[in-house]
């Protein structure tokens, strides 16, 4: 139980604090934009999401990658090799979603 509240406190945190990162935009509050600054808040909290799903695949990528290297050591180096590559897919689907937020709001 520890663990999972742990957890979910670390996951509040980063959706805090990714939605106040992406939020603070100093042009829009000065403005008095609240229709910009929601935009931003719901970039952060898509980014913030998108990396926790990211960090709980990578986690469970890695722990069964070391399962399967524990039950069959002559593969290990096999299943390294599948395990990097497959590290790279939910990392470009982080940066994908970063870039998709910085577009949405305009900023590139």
């Amino acid at each position: 139980m520890k663990k999972f509240s742990t957890t979910l406190s670390a996951m509040v945190a980063m959706f805090l604090f990714s939605g106040a990162a992406f939020a603070a935009d100093g042009d829009a509050a000065a403005a008095g934009d609240l229709g910009r600054g929601f935009v931003a808040l719901a970039a952060g909290l898509a980014v913030g999401l998108a990396a926790m799903g990211c960090g709980l695949a990578q986690g469970r990528l890695a722990g069964e990658a070391l399962s399967g290297m524990a039950r069959n050591p002559s593969a290990s180096g096999d299943i390294r090799t599948s395990m990097m590559i497959a590290l790279a897919f939910p990392e470009s689907l982080v940066l994908f979603c970063f870039a998709v937020a910085f577009l949405i709001q305009g900023k590139i």
